[in-house]
């Protein structure tokens, strides 16, 4: 910034995922003078140039400036991307309306509790009408950011989400706004809709067509018609036709799904609190702003936008966008300051249990008195929670790819090849005088022939048929470009409940408390005492269609107290007369009565039985780990508060005189058991407390004080295929780690249970604390006590069987989680490489654990039920959800089956598409490789490959092998061995230039070798070196006419080396397709066997056989001078289409054998060239026949792996050379293996602020 305040660059978006750099631009008119120059002289390439380059774009049409006079705007991301975009600034020419001074702006009502409001967008409004500014914006990717004079800068256009205290939206935007103010925001908001318009198919079609890919076609189809390959021209357009509109009909469909999917119920009537004296009215959904307040009514709703609920409770299903079925239960934002030091600001994720979020249906609602269920409106359109899912679809995060880049970078290597080729066919035209425009004609040739058009759509041939087979096996996938990175996949996150367990609990029996001392547990429990209230009221349970609806614990949990939960049935006319509270009772008590309701508001009551009432509900959160109600009994005038969540959490709230002495040692033995503990604690209230005083009551100041009432044992059992698909995966080398919410020591069991951690391994808990009393943050490193669940079993005998040799495990709670990312960020990466349990974690730390895991370079797997996993699904490289909901847009990969199985499917499909990409882009740059070498072989002698000879070569030959060669299924099973990361890996590397090497040599031995042979002469017509016998004269110049060859392509070395090269294509296919353990076998794959054997049948027909039709298609010339009736006809149909057909000459059959003996001198090279480079397990011999992956045990010993090594492996430990290890993980882990400290046990390692971390080993 200057001194006059002007800014060229800032921050947008500053500290969050999306931050940007902006750069302010004007437009330049010599600048524009140059480009529209440069156009005409480069034939319009220059703006393709600028089209796929927007950074360069904007700088070459634009000169900079501060952002306050920029016309245009250029965008830069902050990730790891580093994606430019170009922006126009717009403004708002129409006349703003005023702000309506009724409406408070919220800057202004008690500053001192409002910190952050002046960065509200309502008071930028304002500003920039008080100060009679136009309004100047630009949109990108549907988020609109407006001019913000005050900070010189631009400024992301919010609702209501951001710098609000709760008590504001109580006492200043309850009474809705007027319809002046209402107009004047939809102007900066727009209309209340997620509009996805779905692009015409001219600007599809424009828009791919520009893609370099085709745009490098074009350039081939015109030099290959200027050179007068019309077939294989037509051929490629066609191909192009079908695949671009094939896309275009793709694309648009998905457009299509998606707009009907968001437009279904995009637009709704909704009844608004119209400002002023106007009252309710009704108006449609896109009508809405923030600060509108709506009426939620009785019989539910679609939500139109996301809004914080004012009053009453709603009961909603949040399945569209979560993948939770569950229907949850929404409750009133907070509406006393005073309880709150200095304003808590309301944000949608902390009070998501008090916001009505867009894309949601709300079930039914309950209100009381005379009041109506509230709600605010705080975000509409594309803010709003649906909006920026339908944003992450339409603009999706791009994936980093090496394998992309590798190829692209491999592409350059062959221009860089082309050029040279280039270079040799210029200096070898000109020496030989060649015409000028033959030159240009050879030279481009070159280009098209050593970068191969079809490669891209080759590459994503394996993926396409990965996708489909997911499909058949009930796997989804919105993102098939992921695929191939799940085939790297060494490391698996999985949740617990729902995913390794079952998603139902059982209630395995309830210890009560008695005299501080906890007594025998029991099945079944009746009465009225605490603990069994507790248990029928401490729920969030509701009625829906007549049967109780919620979450399954609470169900187990109610219906085991075999009580009766009744809610209020009057009509709509007395809804709003009296307050009509949840009921539960015993089975033996009264029906309720609700027919009179003139009852005083305090003092309404139930008139028989034993009947409590549940008069506010605080639900559940993850981050407090508990839920609590605030219930009054039938009779009575006190208020009782029940409290359910973690037992060591409610600890904490409990008086101390009343927690059981041993009440950690009974805790653990049931969580060592792996049963689920919940803890319940009660709380009586003071008479004076009304309902009316206890919504102004903080919820801390409720649940304290409480006293501890008993435990809730709950019986979770694993999944059938969780134990088989774990060994799976460790066979495979690929660690699973678990992400859970649960006790930890609930989690430690589950996990030796379920085989993640072996018997004989430790488990050491990462005990982590807090700064407190000038102590500073510590680590205690607790040797886990929990038994081990082998009964009377011999643990060494079940060590030897299991895959886990891992000496130990860390297990780390979410609080301890904190404090190392907070105190200990050099320890979290140690942690991540041997921590194998986490609970109690909170959503925010499942995705800041997944972030961690992948910064040490792990490839990070995330599986779990689609509820609380949706931050950790998106972050992870292959995040697969077992939510069978097709609206949960939360994860790549979705899985209609809720086993755990899904996960080691994704990974072998992922792993045969990555090894089949690998696959294919060897094959076809061989295949570039080996046609560049034929055809510069022939331009030394001023020959060339005839129009058929391309076409049946890159059509017939190298599409049908690439295409077929890619439907190859996945290994049924996983191994230890995994597929190259990377094109350069020096396997894959090595293994192409020895095939190259190969193949080029054996054609430069052809083509010298057939020179050197007494009969090769420069072909003419009458030639015969077949041993026919001589033409009559008077064919001889018919013969001439007819075989008059201007391209000089009937040659010996041309027929030669198309004989040789057709086969050497072959072989590389074959070579290349690699079997298990990544991929079935070829004999598996049907079709491409079969045109493994079709194709060298045909060439060897043209070879010996030489059929009269097929040599004359295919350029082949005959040796036989006899006519039949049929080839005259076909023969003078050719003369009329074409003055001169081109042919391959006759060879004599010796020469015939020397090919064949060089092709079969070809295979055995080729053959012992792979299976000396690759393991035995992907050798040639496994092309056919399948082999056992046992070899990958990991209990083999390391020499013996050697051994049964390839000879490159064998190469490297033989000479002792080190094998450089590039991954964090990897590194981390070997140094920490000779470390005699680590890892910590018995120890505490304290925190310094100026020094690194100090263990200090405690008696």
């Amino acid at each position: 910034m200057g001194a006059t305040g002007e800014v060229e660059v800032a921050l947008l978006n500053q500290g969050r995922e999306d931050e940007m750099e902006v750069y302010g631009y004007r437009w330049s008119l010599w600048k524009l003078s140059l480009v529209a120059v440069a156009t005409v002289c480069t034939g319009g390439l220059f703006p393709l140039v600028l089209y796929w380059l927007p950074a360069v774009n904007i700088r070459v049409t634009a000169r900079r400036c501060p952002l306050r006079q920029a016309q245009l705007l250029l965008l830069h991301t902050k990730d790891e991307f580093g994606n430019w975009f170009r922006v126009r600034v717009k403004t708002l020419e129409q006349e703003l309306a005023p702000v309506d001074e009724s409406v408070p702006d919220v800057n202004s009502v008690k500053p001192a509790q409002v910190s952050d409001v002046g960065n509200d967008e309502i008071e930028l409004l304002q500003r920039s009408h008080h100060q009679q500014e136009q309004a100047k914006y630009f949109d990108h990717q549907h988020v609109k950011y407006l001019w913000d004079p005050a900070t010189h800068n631009f400024v992301r256009l919010r609702g209501l989400e951001e710098g609000v205290p709760c008590w504001v939206f109580h006492q200043h935007f309850g009474t809705g706004i007027t319809a002046q103010t209402q107009q004047y925001r939809r102007v900066f908001y727009g209309y209340n809709e997620i509009a996805v318009k779905v692009p015409s198919y001219p600007r599809l079609l424009l828009k791919e067509v520009l893609n370099p890919f085709y745009i490098f076609q074009v350039f081939s189809v015109g030099v290959w018609m200027f050179d007068e390959y019309y077939y294989y021209a037509t051929a490629i357009i066609f191909m192009s036709f079908i695949s671009v509109f094939s896309s275009l009909y793709t694309i648009r469909k998905q457009y299509c799904m998606l707009r009907d999917m968001v437009s279904a119920h995009n637009v709704v009537d909704v009844t608004l609190l119209r400002g002023g004296t106007s009252g309710w009215e009704t108006v449609a959904s896109t009508e809405l702003v923030p600060g509108d307040v709506i009426n939620i009514p009785p019989g539910g709703v679609m939500m139109p936008c996301d809004a914080v609920l004012l009053n009453g409770t709603a009961i909603v299903n949040e399945s569209m966008l979560t993948g939770e079925s569950v229907p949850v239960t929404k409750t009133a934002l907070p509406m006393n300051a005073d309880s709150i030091p200095c304003g808590v600001p309301y944000s949608p994720e902390e009070h998501r249990r008090q916001t009505l979020f867009c894309g949601s249906h709300v079930l039914q609602t309950r209100f009381y008195g005379g009041e109506a269920v509230c709600a605010v409106v705080v975000r509409t359109g594309f803010s709003t929670t649906k909006g920026q899912l339908v944003r992450s679809i339409l603009f999706p995060k791009p994936i980093d790819i090496q394998l992309y880049r590798d190829a692209v970078c491999f592409l350059m290597c062959l221009a860089a090849l082309a050029s040279a080729g280039m270079v040799y066919t210029i200096v070898l035209s000109i020496m030989a005088g060649e015409k000028t425009e033959k030159i240009v004609v050879e030279t481009l040739d070159i280009v098209t022939i050593t970068v191969p058009p079809a490669l891209p759509a080759a590459l994503t041939a394996g993926i396409v048929y990965a996708q489909r087979r997911l499909k058949r096996q009930g796997i989804f996938s919105t993102s098939p470009n992921r695929i191939n990175i799940c085939g790297q996949i060494n490391l698996v996150a999985f949740d617990k409940t729902g995913t390794l367990t079952e998603d139902g609990l059982d209630l395995w029996g309830v210890v009560p408390i008695q005299d501080k001392k906890f007594l025998a547990p029991v099945q079944q429990i009746s009465g009225t005492g605490d603990m069994v209230v507790a248990m029928a009221t401490c729920h969030s349970l509701t009625r829906l269609g007549g049967e109780l609806s919620g979450d399954p614990l609470d169900l187990k949990m109610f219906e085991a107290t075999g009580w009766i939960l009744e809610e209020p049935t009057v009509d709509d006319r007395t809804k709003y007369d009296s307050i009509m509270p949840t009921v539960v009772k015993p089975p033996c008590a009264g029906a309720i009565s609700t027919e009179d309701t003139d009852i005083d508001l305090e003092m309404y009551e139930l008139t028989h039985g034993f009947e409590v009432g549940i008069v506010q509900q605080f639900p559940f959160s993850s981050t407090l780990q508990r839920m609590s109600v605030v219930t009054r009994t039938l009779g009575e005038r006190h208020m009782h508060v029940y409290c359910k969540g973690a037992p060591e959490m409610l600890a904490t709230l409990c008086a101390q005189d009343t927690i059981p002495e041993d009440f950690l040692l009974i805790l653990r033995g049931y969580t060592r058991k792996g049963f689920r503990v919940l803890g319940l604690a009660h709380r009586r209230l003071e008479s004076k407390v009304t309902w009316h005083r206890l919504r102004s009551i903080s919820r801390e100041t409720i649940e304290s004080n409480l006293e501890f009432v008993g435990l809730l044992v709950m019986q979770n059992k694993l999944k059938v295929d969780t134990i088989s698909t774990l060994e799976e995966l460790q066979q495979a080398g690929i660690r699973p780690v678990m992400i859970t919410g649960d006790n930890i020591l609930t989690a430690i069991s589950v996990a030796r249970n379920c085989g993640m951690v072996a018997p004989c391994s430790q488990v050491i808990v990462v005990d982590a604390n807090f700064p407190h009393n000038g102590r500073p943050a510590s680590i205690r490193w607790n040797l886990s006590d929990d038994t081990s669940p082998l009964a009377d079993g011999d643990i060494s005998g079940e060590c030897s069987k299991t895959y886990d040799l891992q000496p130990y495990h860390f297990a780390v709670c979410g609080r301890s989680y904190s404090v190392l990312t907070e105190h200990f960020p050099d320890m979290l990466p140690k942690i991540a490489v041997g921590g194998t349990v986490f609970a109690r974690m909170s959503p925010d730390q499942k995705t800041h654990l997944i972030e961690a895991l992948q910064n040490v370079d792990y490839i990070v797997g995330m599986c779990g039920d689609g509820a609380n996993d949706c931050g950790a699904l998106k972050r992870a490289h292959g995040g697969i959800s077992l939510s069978a909901l097709e609206a949960s847009v939360a994860s790549p990969f979705t899985s209609c089956y809720p086993s755990i199985t899904c996960v080691a499917t994704l990974i072998r499909e992922g792993r045969a598409a990555l090894m089949t990409s690998f696959c294919v882009f060897k094959f076809m740059a061989l295949y570039s490789i080996m046609q560049f070498s034929t055809v510069l072989l022939l331009y030394s002698i001023h020959s060339n490959l005839g129009d058929f000879q391309f076409l049946f070569i890159d059509m017939f030959l190298i599409l049908s092998l690439a295409f077929t060669m890619s439907l190859a299924e996945a290994w049924k099973e996983l191994t230890l061995k995994r597929p190259p990361f990377s094109l350069t890996s020096p396997r894959l590397i090595v293994s192409l230039l020895l095939q190259v090497v190969i193949m080029v040599g054996i054609q430069v031995a052809a083509f010298l070798w057939v020179r050197a042979q007494p009969w090769h002469d420069a072909w003419h017509p009458n030639l015969d070196v077949c041993g026919n016998q001589s033409v009559e004269s008077n064919n001889a110049s018919n013969n001439t006419r007819l075989y008059s060859d201007e391209n000089n392509i009937r040659t010996f070395e041309n027929t030669t080396l198309f004989f040789v090269s057709s086969f050497q294509y072959i072989f590389g296919a074959l070579a290349f397709s690699k079997g298990p353990p990544f991929r079935q076998p070829v004999r598996r794959n049907c079709i491409f066997l079969f045109v493994l054997l079709m194709l060298p049948t045909i060439i060897l027909i043209l070879l010996f056989l030489h059929s009269e039709f097929l040599s004359h298609f295919f350029e082949v010339g005959r040796s036989d001078e006899e006519k039949d009736k049929f080839w005259c006809a076909i023969e003078k149909l050719m003369e009329n289409v074409k003055d001169e057909v081109v042919v391959l000459v006759c060879l004599p059959l010796t020469w015939r054998l020397c090919i064949l003996l060089m092709v079969v001198i070809n295979f055995i090279l080729s053959y012992c060239a792979e299976n000396c480079l690759c393991d035995q397990s992907s050798s040639a011999s496994s092309f056919i026949f399948p082999i056992s992956a046992s070899h990958n045990h990991p209990q083999i010993p390391a020499q013996e792996s050697i051994e049964r090594r390839g000879c490159w492996s064998r190469m490297v430990a033989s000479f002792g050379l080190p094998q450089h290890t590039c991954a964090h993980y990897k590194r981390l882990a070997q140094e920490l293996q000779v470390d005699p400290d680590w890892p910590p046990i018995n120890t505490t390692t304290l925190a310094q602020a100026s020094a690194d971390s100090i263990q200090i080993t405690l008696p």
